[in-house]
């Protein structure tokens, strides 16, 4: 009998280190996010006014995507397309989407995956950290929404002085921007932060990794800097006493704040010897926007909110340390959307709904010597405003405006080549209107119908 209960023991602990081991071979995959970044505030593109060497270790230690994309110009809708690996459009996301706690059609809609809910199938511990903006109800929250931990705010802003935070909960808020001065949450409970936003964000990201790095891990650490409220501390202040515009130091200042996260968790990473088992990929939401927050695309036309380059193509870097080659620039387009299709293919797991990305990895290490996407697509519903990006050429398409260009030859989107190459401009219009077949409108009303919608619902807020 005790050599059987002896049999047993051993059949069971080497299944259960064999089930474990399994499970450790599983990638951990990390998003780095940041918000309203320019293209050219990152050293890995050419930044030699705001050092990030936190972030440019990330390229160096894999590959810069030069022509990489996000699937919209502001926030929300790039986050959706982002996290559910789809573009937006095709399920009603096409706008920013308003503070309505009350409202649980106000967000990312019940009928998407998010990637943190595919993972979680695979054995994932998954954790979101930061801005949320795809919904303040209570079923459109992150922990709703495939994320075991999440530590942040739900809105599409938010104060970083911690000192500002004055709004006990989301339901006390009277205005739009009163979430910018809520609480944060740590999971559904308030908590009373004593540091610095982005510090507060990049300590959880840390510790979020020390906690579950024995077990395959997604993080999605979605950063609210550099967006604005324009706030940074002495500390960072201090390390740009030549930059003499106010509003561009604290944009370096915020930049900088994060730089020394992902140094921190990058050093994480390294001392518990999982760097060479960990994607971590770093973009930002869209472009920045100069004029709110003094950020530069330079050399890109354009900013937040259009479809130029400026607007939608973003630093954009990918480490795999061992799998994927070290210091790798990657030119053919990628996009946002990619993401979620390469944590899928390495994790071995299957979303329900069909993903608009490819998996990048065969193509990064030489597997694969095709092109990740023919085309890429954009809409913006209320402009009535449309864009596709093929290998060499780039077409917005407005109401009575065309613009075509040798994207590869004219990164700066100077010559409108429209009039003269008409056949080109009919092939690709034809394109747009195959893709648009797919799409859906609108699911929600935006941030631009603040005040209708607030006349629509009177009770938008639980007001005392």
């Amino acid at each position: 009998m005790r050599n059987i209960a002896l049999l047993v023991f051993l059949s069971f602990s080497i299944n259960a280190f064999g089930q474990k081991r399994a499970a450790l071979e599983k990638p951990n995959v990390i998003i780095i996010l940041t918000d309203d970044q320019g293209y050219a505030d990152v050293g890995f593109n050419g930044s030699t006014e705001i050092p990030t060497p936190g972030i440019d270790r990330i390229a160096t230690n894999g590959v810069v995507f030069t022509s990489g994309y996000v699937s919209y110009a502001v926030c929300g809708p790039s986050r959706a397309g982002l996290l559910t690996g789809r573009y937006q459009d095709k399920f009603g996301f096409s706008k920013n989407p308003l503070l309505a706690p009350k409202d649980p059609l106000m967000g990312l809609p019940l009928s998407e995956e998010t990637m943190a809910t595919v993972l979680k199938k695979a054995g994932y511990t998954t954790g979101a950290i930061g801005k949320w903006h795809l919904g303040a109800h209570p079923s459109l929250r992150p922990n709703k929404r495939g994320f075991d931990e999440f530590y942040g705010f739900l809105s599409g802003g938010h104060n970083y002085f911690p000192e500002e935070l004055t709004i006990a909960k989301i339901e006390d808020s009277k205005t739009q921007y009163d979430g910018y001065r809520t609480k944060l949450l740590r999971n559904e409970q308030r908590v009373e932060e004593t540091e610095y936003l982005t510090d507060a964000f990049s300590r959880e990201a840390v510790h979020f990794i020390g906690r579950n790095h024995e077990n395959p891990f997604f993080l999605y650490l979605a950063y609210n800097a550099p967006h604005a409220p324009m706030q940074a501390t002495e500390k960072y202040l201090s390390r740009f006493p030549n930059i003499k515009d106010s509003k561009r130091r604290t944009y370096a200042a915020m930049v900088s704040a994060v730089d020394d996260g992902v140094g921190a968790l990058l050093n994480k990473l390294e001392e518990l010897q999982i760097a060479e088992n960990t994607l971590v990929f770093f973009l930002s939401d869209n472009g920045g926007p100069t004029s709110a927050n003094a950020s530069d695309n330079t050399p890109l036309r354009g900013f937040k909110g259009d479809f130029f380059e400026g607007g939608v193509r973003v630093p954009f870097a990918l480490q795999w340390k061992g799998i994927i080659p070290a210091g790798q620039t990657y030119d053919h387009p990628v996009i946002s959307l990619d993401i979620f299709s390469t944590a899928v293919a390495i994790s071995e797991v299957s979303p329900k709904n069909q993903l608009d990305g490819v998996n990048l990895v065969p193509f990064l290490t030489g597997e694969n010597k095709g092109i990740p996407h023919q085309e890429l697509y954009w809409r913006n519903y209320a402009a009535n405003r449309f864009a596709i990006r093929t290998a060499d050429s780039k077409q917005i398409l407005e109401t009575d405006k065309i613009f075509l260009f040798d994207i590869q030859k004219d990164i700066s989107e100077k010559v409108n080549l429209a009039a003269n190459q008409t056949n080109r401009v009919r092939e690709l219009t034809k394109l747009i209107e195959n893709w648009k077949m797919s799409l859906m409108d609108p699911v929600f009303m935006g941030l631009l119908e603040d005040k209708e919608y607030s006349k629509l619902h009177p009770d938008r807020y639980n007001k005392q």
